[in-house]
């Protein structure tokens, strides 16, 4: 894990985020804090120009509408052709017709490296159902001790079934692909109060795909330990008075002092 924060520190990949405008800036932000150049562009009129010049791809359906959704497709197919790195972040994916229907055009059409969500999202994204819940993990939707073996086996089921690496973050996470899952236990629930840490985490995990070719599920799990890790120390650097609009920005601020030693050392997973 080390190593892949390090790759992103060395090889600074540029980032395309088609993603949502709640939280763009700190997209923008956190992309920069860990190593990476963030570049934005939405629009069907340069999204394939803007993209072929990068290193990966991450696709956000925060505020989705029919022109996102072209220059989305657009610039997936075009990063495909490349073998460039692309991320679906299908946030809300169970929340209204449209995000279904979105997703399941995207997962047809672009052949995606990762898929990160919480678990509600890729329920609706394997099982074709969800719940009406905005952007938020449904009440008894949740990776517990208890449904941790189902739910393992669940997440290498879909890995097996998109060719992608599945990512499901929440109270416990899971990174896997078809035959190998880490289960990870970082973070803060804390991080749930804060708008875009989804979002960050997204686009933190496409930068670290880009700048380790061929390592997918190491790099992936990398970036899940290294975000969980800095909300722990954010957490801790919270000072009396201080609340979630200080913890975001501190979160950012842990991301751009990590190093590889505070990875490793904070690191807690187990693979399955």
């Amino acid at each position: 894990m080390r190593e892949c924060l390090e790759n992103v520190r060395k090889k600074q990949p540029l980032i395309h985020s088609i993603t949502n405008y709640v939280t763009a800036n700190d997209v923008a932000n956190v992309l920069l804090a860990c190593g990476a150049s963030p570049i934005m562009a939405d629009d069907v009129c340069e999204a394939e120009e803007i993209t072929a010049g990068c290193a990966g791809l991450n696709l956000n359906l925060g505020t989705p509408n029919p022109r996102k959704a072209e220059a989305m497709k657009k610039a997936g197919k075009l990063s495909n052709q490349l073998g460039h790195i692309v991320l679906l972040d299908p946030v809300g994916a169970g929340a209204s017709s449209f995000r279904k229907a979105l997703s399941a055009e995207l997962l047809k059409e672009i052949k995606f490296d990762a898929v990160r969500g919480n678990i509600s999202e890729i329920r609706a994204l394997a099982l074709g159902s969800g719940v009406e819940r905005g952007v938020d993990a449904a009440s008894g939707e949740h990776i517990t001790e208890e449904n941790l073996s189902r739910m393992v086996d669940f997440v290498k089921q879909f890995s097996r079934k998109t060719g992608s690496v599945i990512a499901v973050t929440g109270e416990i996470d899971l990174v896997a692909d078809g035959d190998v899952c880490y289960v990870i236990r970082n973070g803060r629930p804390e991080m749930s109060l804060v708008t875009g840490t989804g979002c960050q985490l997204s686009a933190i995990m496409t930068a670290f795909l880009a700048a380790n070719p061929g390592r997918r599920l190491l790099a992936a799990a990398a970036a899940v330990c290294m975000y969980g890790v800095a909300g722990e120390t954010a957490w801790r650097n919270l000072k009396n008075g201080e609340g979630t609009a200080a913890y975001r920005s501190r979160i950012i601020d842990a991301v751009s002092f990590m190093d590889g030693k505070s990875l490793e050392e904070g690191a807690r997973y187990e693979i399955r």
